[in-house]
């Protein structure tokens, strides 16, 4: 028997599932950090954009080496500028 999607919104679907997923992961990457989920939210509202800040954050937290740390973040440094740049508006 053949499915019938003409009456499913899809694309609100997921701008649903979007919204969500962006908003738990703003949720658990301020329980890691001194800013709330709304500065979060305002400083990487693309949910890419927060998962590269959660990989900035994995490699400063780790048990590298400094010089580890720092080879890391060079390495993938044009990846991270974005985030970089987002943090240091808010602190500067």
């Amino acid at each position: 028997m053949a499915m019938n999607f003409s009456g499913i919104d899809i694309d609100s679907i997921m701008d649903d599932a979007a919204q969500k997923t962006d908003a738990k992961l703003a949720g658990q990457i301020s329980s890691l950090t001194r800013m709330t989920d709304a500065e979060i939210k305002k400083l990487f509202p693309k949910a890419t954009d927060a998962k590269k800040l959660v990989e900035l954050m994995t490699i400063v937290k780790s048990a590298q080496s400094e010089n580890d740390k720092i080879n890391a973040i060079v390495a993938n440094s044009e990846r991270f500028a974005g985030v970089v740049v987002s943090l240091l508006g808010k602190f500067v």
